[in-house]
């Protein structure tokens, strides 16, 4: 089972820039996007209409912000929207698909900066954290792996990001907030891309669209699948795409061959 996840930085704009060609050569078996920036009404029916797909959309109240979706081959059990808590829930940023032997989680974690660059989000953002990390624990409980994939908007370690000393007091690498991301690990949950490239740096899936940053690979890696420890030893490979255009964001991806099931060609 491949499992993929993306923030595309508006849907539309991504389709327009080749979305459709890279799914099809991907092929994933699930796909969460993140930063949709449109109501299920305004996807490009291209997408609506991908073959092979079922589609889930869940957009913010305000619109043209956040909002995420999922594609997936096989119908889950069910999709969640929202974390049950009002006051968390206005921004489209989060779905959970419950598959028969695990859980998707499709997350767009908030950026902690506000609109002033103040940090004045952080507290937002890691009671964000808060909740979904709860939640996945409670499926946990229940006996049900966890995959939980998206923009976490935070990088975790000094060699997750280029210029990590002029980045200590901004949002995506605050102390407080790489603690919070450090409690998924130590609540079961595996960085596997990181486990698998322990020491290597130049791994990034953002880069700011200015300067020709991307070009000269000056980067942060935000985004992840996190994996709960049970799954953590089917997985099978981790990567990530820098080379794939239409977003500030690339794609990065897992292969999961599920106890039970046999290995099959993505």
């Amino acid at each position: 089972m491949k499992i993929m996840a993306w923030n595309v930085n508006g849907i539309r704009a991504c389709a327009r820039r080749g979305f459709l060609a890279w799914l099809a050569e991907a092929r994933p078996s699930i796909l969460g996007l993140q930063e949709v920036r449109a109501r299920p009404d305004q996807i490009p029916p291209e997408i609506l209409e991908a073959s092979g797909y079922r589609s889930y959309w869940s957009p913010a109240e305000r619109p043209g912000y956040s909002g995420v979706g999922l594609l997936v081959r096989r119908r889950p059990r069910e999709v969640r929207e929202g974390l049950g808590e009002a006051s968390l829930d206005g921004e489209g940023r989060i779905q959970i698909a419950v598959f028969e032997t695990f859980v998707f989680f499709n997350v767009y974690f908030p950026n902690g900066s506000g609109r002033e660059r103040d940090n004045s989000r952080v507290p937002f953002k890691l009671a964000f954290y808060d909740a979904v990390l709860e939640r996945a624990l409670e499926f946990r409980k229940g006996g049900l792996g966890v995959v939980i994939a998206g923009d976490f908007n935070t990088a975790h370690r000094e060699i997750d990001l280029k210029n990590w000393r002029s980045n200590q007091k901004t949002s995506g690498f605050l102390p407080e907030e790489r603690e919070a991301f450090g409690r998924f690990l130590e609540g079961g949950f595996r960085d596997v891309f990181r486990d698998r490239h322990p020491d290597e740096p130049g791994h990034y899936t953002w880069w700011s669209q200015r300067q020709g940053a991307r070009e000269r690979n000056v980067g942060w890696r935000i985004d992840y699948l996190l994996v709960s420890e049970d799954l953590a030893p089917h997985v099978r490979r981790a990567w990530i795409e820098p080379h794939v255009p239409g977003s500030d964001h690339c794609p990065l991806g897992i292969d999961l061959v599920l106890p039970g099931r046999k290995a099959r060609r993505s």
